[in-house]
């Protein structure tokens, strides 16, 4: 368990470290065409982008309500590999303070909690609107 907590930590401060190093070179939606266009960017958009689809397949089962569901998809779209690190790490610490084990974490179910992914959504929100202020305000 140490060792997940150790990954999902070192995830987590990684990417905000990588996005804040990007926000501060460039704004979001400054991809140059010949970047935006190139097939291996394509690619690997679609890739990340399955790729978070699967995890929240597995987070939907978890979680008990559809509005905790439906939060978490749009803030994991938003957020990427932070919001994954930020509900693994998350999932970590209750079975540490409820006292399970790490097969809880991959199994059991959760009642469906809104406050967190509704938060982060918002936040996700305020961040790409100000990433597009320059298509929005030119």
């Amino acid at each position: 368990m140490t060792a997940l907590r150790l990954l999902f930590t070192t995830i987590l401060v990684a990417m905000l470290g990588i996005i804040g190093w990007a926000s501060s070179r460039c704004a979001l939606f400054d991809i140059p065409r010949e970047v935006a266009t190139h097939p291996w960017f394509i690619a690997t958009l679609f890739d990340a982008y399955f790729a978070f689809i699967a995890f929240w397949v597995w987070l939907a089962w978890k979680e008990g309500t559809v509005a905790a569901r439906v939060l978490w998809l749009f803030t994991i779209l938003l957020w990427g590999n932070p919001a994954i690190a930020l509900y693994m790490l998350l999932e970590l610490a209750r079975v540490k303070r409820d006292g399970g084990t790490l097969d809880t974490v991959f199994t059991a179910k959760r009642p469906g909690h809104v406050k967190l992914p509704a938060i982060l959504f918002a936040l996700a929100v305020a961040v790409y609107l100000l990433g597009a202020k320059n298509i929005l305000f030119p």
